[in-house]
């Protein structure tokens, strides 16, 4: 029953409920455009009304995105799912907008301080009690928690010294570090596994055509000529280091001192065998949002999507002899497969982006690009039509399918994307 789901799996159904609902066949031969908006204006105004920041504009979005979602409510009644609409919940939408203005963003307001405060003040001082008279027990463990906790600030702080932080402000960017190990996951594959095992297809090609690149910087060169060049490029290798995940780490903006978390990650690996006899765990290819160069915090102008195949780097003594010395390569790069640039405009029903493959002469198009061009992952939803075919894996999906661009995964996303 969904009457007993938590807040985080309310959330979780929140990031794909649109993308399955596209192409829904409605009852009674009922058009799905007004199904679609009103979904989508409920999911905008949940993502804008968590915004940590606010400006006039935002909050007119917040004001649209809820008049979205009134203007085709009665899509539910027509299909019998309710009567009527008098929840009070509905209702307190319509103060969002002055309540931010009067009393800040509502990342400020939050039921879960309760909830944790009842563990941590009530739970947690019950259990340290013997049960008897235990009112008197926990109160005073309670205060004996805090001087402790006093006290350990105060330590802290004179350790510190004299160092003043001075907090950023909150915005909406995707401010992470990336990371990847130290040492690569595997010393030297060679270069036909990588065309077998991890798609990299066109990978000699494409590397051929970023050291020409790269030696050819200051020169304007065509298409033809870049073909041509490539095609000299001899590589003085069999097998290259290779990493199977980018990680990106949280940063602590207020100075707390909070412990780094990944808050996000791409994995590209082959298929391996599994702990359990005769089982395999497939082979995973994440897709990711590529910046250009040109990209900005906000918008997808610089931006483009593709699927990484694998991540990599040169043996040392070959960049000596591939590059020159004043324009030696990073040290990690990555295979990626494109798909086709973001349309100029979204679908005017649900508001994503869609995009497929992009081919040219019948293959894909693959390039060599420096891991740190790599903004963020991304989750692109299949079409599904009106019934899902059966074949479909998670292998085969992005072959077999047109896709959309999922901007409720999380809210870099919705910023980005919307």
């Amino acid at each position: 029953m969904l009457s007993r789901l938590s807040g985080t799996e309310h959330s979780q159904i929140c990031r794909f409920l649109l993308g399955i609902i596209i192409d829904i066949r409605l009852p009674g031969n009922h058009a799905s455009s007004r199904l679609l908006k009103a979904v989508r204006g409920l999911l905008d105004f949940l993502y804008l009304a968590q915004y940590p920041c606010h400006s006039t504009e935002t909050l007119l979005l917040l004001d649209g995105a809820r008049a979205l979602f009134h203007d085709n409510k009665e899509i539910f009644v027509d299909l019998g799912i309710r009567n009527n609409f008098n929840l009070p919940k509905l209702h307190s939408g319509c103060h969002y907008s002055t309540m931010i203005r009067t009393f800040g963003t509502t990342d400020n307001h939050n039921m879960e301080y309760t909830e944790r405060l009842h563990i941590d003040l009530a739970k947690d001082a019950y259990r340290a009690t013997n049960h008897k008279d235990e009112f008197a027990q926990m109160t005073k463990w309670l205060e004996r928690k805090e001087k402790i906790a006093c006290h350990a600030q105060f330590i802290k702080w004179r350790l510190d010294g004299d160092r003043t932080h001075h907090p950023r402000p909150p915005d909406l960017c995707f401010d992470c570090t990336q990371q990847l190990t130290k040492h690569p996951s595997v010393k030297a594959v060679p270069i036909q596994k990588l065309i077998t095992d991890f798609g990299a297809t066109y990978f000699r090609q494409a590397l051929a055509r970023y050291i020409t690149q790269q030696q050819n910087l200051n020169e304007a060169i065509t298409r033809q000529r870049l073909e041509n060049l490539a095609a000299g490029i001899h590589l003085p290798f069999h097998a290259v280091p290779v990493y199977h995940k980018i990680k990106w780490l949280s940063t602590d903006a207020w100075g707390h001192g909070d412990p780094l978390v990944t808050v996000d990650s791409i994995h590209a690996r082959p298929h391996r065998n599994a702990l359990r006899e005769n089982d395999v765990v497939p082979a995973r290819f994440d897709t990711a949002l590529i910046n250009d160069g040109t990209g900005s915090f906000v918008g997808v102008k610089g931006f483009c999507v593709g699927q990484i195949h694998l991540i990599f780097s040169i043996p040392a003594l070959a960049t000596q002899f591939l590059f020159p010395l004043t324009n030696q390569p990073p040290k990690h790069l990555a295979y990626v497969e494109w798909f086709t640039p973001f349309p100029a405009t979204t679908d005017s029903r649900h508001g994503m982006y869609k995009i497929s493959r992009l081919i040219k002469s019948g293959e894909r198009v693959a390039s060599i690009i420096p891991v740190s061009n790599i903004t963020r992952s991304i989750h692109l939803m299949p079409r599904f039509g009106a019934v899902a075919p059966r074949h479909w894996t998670s292998d085969n999906v992005l072959e077999e399918c047109d896709t959309f661009i999922n901007c409720y995964i999380d809210r870099h996303s919705f910023v980005t994307l919307r």
